[in-house]
């Protein structure tokens, strides 16, 4: 442990502490004995805080919580007398975001696409419903609580590989909600400029309306955001039957003029030599199309809102699980049939020119035809509709967002404890869309490229971790089948970096912003104790009472190599002679066996044994001094008596020691210990006794 030699995170053989009951996780096992003490509640609210810093403060952070995932909005986790919601009622959350795309989808299939648009969406489709709803059904059975694909990599990676993983992929799927939030108020604002009741003055205004939206959408997060089940459904119903009623009118123009059919044959033969051509070239340019799939993941994250069956526990929740996949599987049907019918309909009776930028179909196909074939009241209505879904799936990936951060960067200790709260977040992102809306100039073409890389790395990310889940459970033709799709999924990711490289320029501004920020983070967290509880067995307890009423708690800190009398006794005459403890005076042996130096924190379980002559006290943390620290303030708390820690000097460069603590949680323990006492507890009559000899 740092106390006279190396190798801190080397397990003992047999002699190795029982595991069980030192879950990582913030949940902790068995009966708290106490908490790793602190200085003081750690709330905003504090007495004092007085004037209107104080209170900014205190409004910005409120609401700050200790658990993961606790913000409101669609993606939140919902409490435990929560009894959830119908499954197609949840649909309805996904559909915001899934269904919204056909504001958009139509006219920039035609972009990318031209005459071929139907052909390229029938691939869509295909992948939809052969690729992307396999996978994510394998992600709902696999990840069940709303954690998606990237918990499902996590557990797959150890150590600081997984972590990594995770922040690269939070750079992804930030992309994927930002662009959301963006391109969906870029599209609303054309609807409103391209409305034929629109004022004059409107006109060159879509960047000023993007940004009125997107600040209307903050703002309403700062007000405070509730789940709003009731909205989505309302706005699903409507959006999608009216829809269906511009499709039908479509459907009857082609009826009445049926030579548009054989015009767009002709002109599709005339520009591509045969069938398989055409099909060659599809296939080239329907990774063009792929913000098509963009639900799925959202799909997954609401899954804690479902309500499943009575019979659910969180370990098996076949009921949210089986509903969830008939809410995938629904909405992929759904939405394939709306895709493809919408493309057809636009491609047939909407001339080329008119889906170019300053087009009155560019980013607007469907409503196009709304207002040319039922006429400008019900274009209008159609208009309002467009508009106010859009709107509602930005507010939906903002609350995916303010759900993702708190759920892994804080567990991770790279974020500050800020990120918790709701306010200082929602401020975070408006920032970062509103500069997203700057750089793209409120162009929904423009942004369609990042938008599909963000969405496309997250299904890449998910069939891969498909791929190894159906490996790991020794189910070849499952494992042919994902990693097929994995296969079909990494050639179209690479087909839109190469076309449009901006969705890879923006995510990496936001991987490297989140990796920076998080190691930055981490290390300037690293002094915390570290510990959300701490839990004493009955023998540790035992022997602590014992102690301290013998006199003074003196606590030896050991890192053991041989397990023998003759090591303990060696071992406690130095400590005597370097340190000065009294002879006969009674002395606990604490060792610390560092079970994943990349996880910031854990619950403690210190369990006590008495071998070799001595008592000891043995535990498993993150790092060798955070956790030594969290134990001698339990015991501190717990007793009431100053505990005193022995140390022995370590030898080695102090910057080699400060790396190692920052990545293998050992080091120099003595003064990273003291240091770690000095924050946690700014009372010197009160903060744990540290010497070293």
């Amino acid at each position: 442990m740092g106390t006279g030699g190396t190798g801190q995170g080397r397990r003992p053989g047999p002699e190795r502490p029982d595991p069980e009951g030192a879950g990582p996780g913030p949940e902790g096992a068995g009966p708290v004995v106490s908490g790793p003490g602190r200085a003081g509640p750690r709330g905003p609210g504090q007495e004092g805080s007085a004037g209107v810093r104080g209170r900014c403060r205190a409004w910005l952070l409120d609401g700050l919580s200790e658990t993961s995932a606790r913000h409101p909005g669609p993606h939140g986790t919902p409490p435990a007398e929560h009894r959830g919601h119908r499954w197609w009622r949840v649909m309805c959350l996904t559909g915001v975001d899934y269904f919204s795309t056909l504001g958009y989808q139509p006219g920039i299939a035609a972009l990318a696409a031209g005459l071929l648009s139907p052909l390229a969406t029938l691939g869509l489709l295909a992948l939809t419903l052969l690729g992307a709803l396999p996978v994510y059904r394998r992600v709902a059975r696999e990840s069940p609580h709303g954690e998606g694909s990237i918990a499902m990599l996590e557990r797959l990676l150890p150590w600081w590989s997984g972590k990594i993983l995770v922040l690269v992929l939070l750079g992804f799927a930030a992309t994927d909600f930002i662009i959301t939030i963006t391109l969906s108020a870029a599209d609303a604002s054309a609807h409103v400029v391209e409305n034929p009741y629109a004022p004059v003055w409107l006109s060159g205004t879509n960047l000023w309306i993007t940004l009125g939206l997107i600040g209307l959408l903050g703002a309403v997060f700062l007000k405070g955001f509730r789940e709003a089940i009731g909205v989505a459904v309302a706005l699903v119903a409507v959006y999608l039957s009216l829809n269906v009623v511009v499709l039908a009118a479509a459907a009857w123009q082609v009826l009445r003029h049926p030579v548009v059919v054989p015009d767009w044959w002709d002109a599709m033969t005339a520009q591509h030599s045969s069938p398989w051509a055409m099909i060659g070239v599809a296939l080239l340019v329907f990774p063009k199309l792929a913000l098509g799939m963009s639900g799925f993941e959202t799909g997954v994250a609401v899954m804690p809102q479902i309500k499943g069956d009575p019979t659910d526990t969180p370990e098996r929740p076949e009921g949210r699980i089986r509903d969830t996949r008939r809410l995938l599987t629904t909405a992929a049907l759904i939405m394939s049939c709306f895709l493809l019918l919408s493309s057809l309909a636009t491609t047939l009776l909407i001339p080329q020119e008119d889906f170019k930028a300053g087009g009155p179909a560019n980013g607007r196909a469907l409503a196009y035809l709304a207002h040319r074939f039922l006429g400008e009241q019900f274009g209008t209505v159609y208009d309002v509709s467009t508009i106010c879904i859009l709107w509602f799936a930005g507010a939906s990936a903002l609350a995916g967002l303010l759900n993702l951060v708190p759920r892994f960067l804080p567990r991770y200790g790279m974020a500050p404890e800020w990120t918790r709260a709701v306010r200082p977040l929602v401020l975070l992102f408006t920032a970062i869309a509103t500069g997203i809306t700057f750089y793209f100039d409120a162009n929904v073409d423009k942004q369609s490229g990042a938008y599909a890389t963000g969405v496309l790395v997250l299904m890449l990310s998910a069939a891969f971790a498909s791929t190894v889940a159906m490996h790991r459970k020794g189910r070849p033709p499952a494992v042919a089948g994902f990693a097929a799709i994995t296969v079909v999924f990494a050639y179209t990711l690479v087909a839109n970096v190469i076309e449009r490289p901006d969705g890879i320029k923006i995510a990496s501004l936001f991987i490297v912003s989140i990796l920076v920020t998080s190691f930055a983070s981490r290390v300037h967290r690293a002094f915390e104790l570290r510990a959300a509880d701490v839990v004493f067995d009955d023998a540790a307890a035992r022997f602590v009472d014992e102690a301290v009423a013998a006199g003074p708690l003196r606590i030896v800190a050991n890192e053991p190599s041989e397990h023998s009398t003759a090591e303990y006794r060696m071992k406690e005459y130095s400590q005597r002679q370097e340190t000065h403890i009294p002879a006969g005076g009674p002395v606990l042996f604490l060792e610390v066996f560092v079970r994943d130096s990349s996880d910031f924190t854990a619950d403690l379980t210190v369990r006590g044994d008495e071998r070799y002559g001595v008592r000891r006290l043995r535990v498993e943390g993150a790092t060798v001094p955070n956790t030594i620290a969290a134990v001698l303030m339990s015991i501190r708390d717990r007793t009431g008596a100053v505990p005193h820690a022995y140390f022995t000097w370590t030898e080695g460069h102090p910057l080699s020691h400060l790396l190692r603590f920052l990545i293998f949680g050992e080091g120099e323990t003595a003064p990273v210990t003291r240091e770690v006492l000095r924050r946690a507890e700014p009372d010197p009559e009160r903060r744990p006794r540290v010497h070293v000899g």
